[in-house]
C-alpha cells in the first residue's frame, strides 16, 4: 500500500506557519485532553490539534475498517495493536481529509469546530501506556566518551559493545509528557576520597539527548522477530529525555547496572511520528566493524537524518543552546536493537518503547549530555546569562528539539521541554 502523505509539494488547507514541525507531510499521533474536558486520540497540523475521536463520529474514517471506539481512549495502544496497514490508511485519509483541493471538512463550519482545536485549548497527555521500557546505549561516540573518562582510554568500550547492542530494562512508571516538572532525586553517593557513602540529593543531575521508538505488538514468547522484519512493528519515534543522576550512577551500576540514578524520570515529546513520515530522511548507518553476528546483518538505508538539539533556560533567564547532534550517528539501528531485544524470545508489546541511549556525535559541540560537554564538570558550560553549568541546577528547563529536512518539507517532533525542581519535601503536620 503506498504512502500518500509524502510528497514534497502536498498543500493543506490548513494555516502552517514557515518552518512548523507539523506539515500536512508530518500526521503525528498523540492523546490530548480537550476544552470540554474529554480525553481523545488526534493528530496535528500546524497549530492546530485534529480530534480523530470527531472525524470518526462524523464518517470521515467510514471506509477503513475500525471499530467505533478506537479513537475515544486515553491511550494509542489499540490503535497500534491494529498493525501497519491501518496505521497508514488513516494517515492517508487524514492527508486526503485536509488537502488542499479537499473542501469536504473545509466548506463545513459545524464540522470543523467540532473537529479542530488551538493548542492554547488542549492539554497534551501521554501518548501510550508503557508497558515496559528499554534503554539501549547505541552511541558510539558517547559509550567511547564514557569509557575513556571512567575506564582506560585506549580501552573505552567493553569487549561487547562492537557486537550487539547492550541495553538495560528501565522504570515505565517514571515516564513524563513534556512540561512535567521532575524533582531531583535523592540517593546513596561516594565522595571523592571516601570510604563509606552518604545519603542525600544528587548533585550531579544530567540530561541525555534521547529518542526512543514505539512498538506494536511483535511477537509470540519464544518467538525472535528477524532483522529484515523489524521495523514492521515500529509505530513511530518520540524524543527522549533520560534523566540521569550521575553521582548515584557512578556507586550503584556495579554489578547490575542502572537503577536509581535512572529510573526517578524520564521526558518524551507527546507527538509520535510515524516511520512513514520519516521516510523520505533515511540515510545509510555507520559502518559496522567487526560485522554483526548473521541476525543482526542488515541491508538498506536503516539510518534517519533526524536533526537534534538540547538547551538550558534558567529560572527567569535566557535559553543556551548547548549541543547539536543528530540521530544519524547512532552505530546500532533501531532494526537492530528490536531484533536483538527479541533473539531470545522477548515478547514485546503495544506500547512498549525502546530508548536508543545518548546521541553524541564526533565533536564536543554534538555530545548528548553535560557529563560529556563538560567532560565531567571540568569545563563548565557557560550560559548567555553569564553563569556557568557543570550539571543542572534546581529551578533549570532542559529543551529538547529534533527535525527532519529536506526539499523544503520539515518534519519535527515539537519539543520536550522538562524543569528540574528541588527535591521533594513533605508537608509538616
Amino acid at each position: 500500500m503506498p504512502i500518500k502523505t509524502n510528497h514534497p509539494n502536498k498543500k493543506t488547507w490548513m494555516p502552517v506557519p514557515a518552518n512548523s514541525d507539523f506539515p500536512i507531510q508530518n500526521i503525528p499521533f498523540g492523546v490530548f485532553l480537550t476544552r470540554d474536558d474529554i480525553i481523545t486520540i488526534g493528530t496535528r497540523i500546524g497549530d492546530h490539534a485534529i480530534d480523530l475521536g470527531a472525524l470518526h463520529q462524523l464518517g470521515y474514517f467510514k471506509d477503513i475498517p475500525l471499530t467505533d471506539d478506537i479513537f475515544l481512549q486515553d491511550t494509542l495502544n489499540d490503535f497500534i495493536s491494529d498493525g501497519k496497514k491501518t496505521w497508514r490508511l488513516v494517515r492517508n485519509r487524514i492527508s486526503e481529509i485536509f488537502d488542499i483541493n479537499n473542501k469536504d471538512l473545509k466548506n463545513n463550519e459545524e464540522h470543523k469546530n467540532i473537529v479542530l482545536f488551538t493548542l492554547d485549548e488542549i492539554e497534551m497527555q501521554l501518548p501510550v501506556q508503557i508497558g515496559d521500557y528499554t534503554d539501549f546505549y547505541s552511541s558510539k561516540e558517547h559509550a567511547t566518551n564514557v569509557g575513556t573518562m571512567f575506564r582506560d582510554p585506549e580501552n573505552a568500550l567493553l569487549p561487547n559493545w562492537l557486537h550487539l547492542p547492550v541495553g538495560y530494562h528501565g522504570r515505565s512508571s517514571s515516564i513524563v509528557p513534556s512540561g512535567t516538572p521532575v524533582r531531583r532525586p535523592m540517593g546513596q553517593t561516594l565522595p571523592k576520597g571516601a570510604e563509606q557513602p552518604i545519603f542525600g540529593p544528587s548533585k550531579l543531575v544530567d540530561f541525555e539527548l534521547e529518542m526512543a521508538f514505539i512498538t506494536t505488538d511483535a511477537n509470540v514468547l519464544g518467538e525472535p522477530i528477524p532483522v529484515e522484519d523489524a521495523e514492521d512493528y515500529i509505530f513511530g519515534m518520540v524524543l527522549f529525555n533520560d534523566w540521569s543522576a550521575r553521582d548515584i550512577q557512578k556507586w550503584e551500576y556495579v554489578p547490575l547496572g542502572p537503577f536509581l540514578a535512572k529510573n526517578f524520570a524520564s521526558s518524551i515529546s507527546p507527538w509520535i511520528v510515524t516511520l512513514d513520515a520519516l521516510e523520505p530522511f533515511r540515510v545509510q548507518s555507520p559502518e559496522q566493524n567487526p560485522e554483526p553476528l548473521p541476525y543482526l546483518q542488515q541491508s538498506g538505508e536503516k539510518g534517519f537524518d533526524i536533526h537534534l538539539e538540547a538547551s538550558i533556560t534558567p529560572e527567569g533567564g535566557e535559553e543556551t543552546r548547548v549541543s547539536k547532534s543528530n540521530f544519524k550517528y547512532m552505530y546500532w539501528t533501531m532494526a537492530q536493537q528490536l531484533a536483538h531485544h527479541t533473539i531470545n524470545g522477548c515478547k514485546i508489546n503495544s506500547g512498549d518503547m525502546m530508548g536508543s541511549g545518548t546521541i553524541s556525535g564526533p565533536t564536543p559541540d554534538t555530545y548528548g549530555s553535560m557529563l560529556e560537554l563538560t567532560w565531567r564538570g571540568e569545563k563548565p558550560i557557560i550560559l548567555k546569562d553569564g553563569s556557568t553549568r557543570k550539571f543542572i541546577e534546581d529551578y533549570d528547563t532542559v529543551t529538547l528539539t529534533a527535525y527532519c529536512q529536506k526539499d523544503n518539507v520539515r518534519i519535527g517532533f515539537g519539543e520536550v521541554k522538562t524543569k528540574l525542581l528541588p527535591v521533594f519535601q513533605p508537608k509538616k503536620q
